[in-house]
């Protein structure tokens, strides 16, 4: 059965000259009272509007299509497609056609937002940045000139101010480190040098080199009832060292006094170990966490409590889990707390 909805080029032409020869048929039947003149003039009527009808079809209407798909296409038609054009799309209905440009016209909608993301990403991305490398340049800036209007013979100031020239000096430095290390990674230059290792002794020692910073807030560090059983994965240990000290200071600067830090860690598949730090701190607003792991993305009430962190962290993170082959995400509410988890390759000792 003939669907109305698609109906091929040659398919409309049979019907449209079907239902002019019909009509006149039967009027020459009422004129003439003869069935030969009325078959005679059907099938030329018939033969003839299909013929004529086809010809418009395919020479004008489907003349104007091809242009429409060399549109699309952008480009000279290849010999592929001039094949196309002529023997696969005159047989396409309407219908088909119509759901062809949708389909391209979705695919180019897409493409615009994703443009016109990627331009705000831009936009946010220099004016962080601006803002990132403004604070201690400017800050250094400040203490120097006091220093040279007359601080300098003052024995009481210039230490002190020299003190926190360097401390900003320092700033600028890990701020250009974590740049060309993250610009490293957006290239796919890492290499990783896997090994396996038992992922509970590495979060250990991880947070024993930054313990002094969670005894100035009295938080403590704890894991999970359940999740002493050693597990082993095959990963880069440094660079995921470098992972759980990200996370680690991440959840003593935003935890809240007296707090504490919990590490979770499951074997979910068989395949792959999860690793979840969580804290009792001041949380994120779920309208920011999806855009935390972005490249200098830090939010109002963590950027007024970090004043010292390059705001690359998160996004360096991101990008040494992704290189493994493996995901991170977030959980968060605010004023309760957050976790940050990822997953490694499974790998038995």
């Amino acid at each position: 059965m003939i669907s109305l909805k698609n109906l091929t080029p040659r398919q409309l032409a049979l019907l449209t000259a079907l239902a002019l020869a019909a009509p006149i048929s039967v009027l020459v039947y009422f004129i003439e009272k003869r069935w030969q003149p009325v078959a005679f003039s059907f099938g030329m009527i018939l033969i003839g509007g299909y013929f004529l009808i086809a010809f418009v079809l395919e020479r004008f209407i489907y003349r104007k299509i091809k242009l429409i798909y060399k549109f699309i296409y952008q480009t000279k038609a290849t010999r592929r497609e001039e094949t196309y054009y002529k023997y696969i799309l005159p047989r396409k209905s309407i219908d088909e056609v119509r759901q062809d440009v949708e389909a391209w016209a979705l695919e180019n909608r897409k493409e615009l937002d994703l443009l016109r993301a990627n331009e705000q990403f831009r936009k946010e991305f220099l004016q962080n940045l601006s803002h990132e490398f403004k604070t201690p340049v400017f800050a250094i800036q400040g203490y120097i000139e006091t220093l040279l209007g007359g601080a300098l013979e003052n024995p009481e100031v210039n230490r002190k101010f020299l003190e926190k020239t360097a401390t900003n000096v320092e700033r600028l430095t890990n701020l250009l480190n974590d740049l060309d290390e993250i610009s490293s990674l957006e290239r796919g230059e890492l290499k990783l040098m896997k090994q396996q290792f038992v992922i509970q002794d590495l979060i250990r020692e991880t947070f024993d080199s930054i313990s002094i910073m969670a005894v100035q807030k009295n938080i403590k560090y704890q894991v999970k009832k359940g999740c002493e059983s050693p597990l082993t994965v095959f990963a880069d240990k440094e660079k995921i060292r470098q992972v759980m000290l990200n996370l680690f200071e991440n959840s003593i600067k935003y935890g809240r006094q007296n707090g504490n830090i919990t590490a979770s860690m499951y074997n979910t598949d068989g395949k792959h170990i999860l690793i979840e730090i969580s804290d009792d701190g001041i949380g994120i607003p779920e309208r920011y966490l999806s855009r935390i792991f972005e490249r200098f993305y830090r939010t109002d009430e963590g950027r007024s409590i970090d004043v010292t962190g390059s705001g690359l962290g998160l996004a360096i993170c991101k990008h040494i889990i992704e290189a493994h082959g493996q995901t991170i995400h977030a959980r968060s509410r605010e004023g309760v707390g957050t976790s940050v988890g990822f997953t490694l390759e499974n790998r038995e000792a």
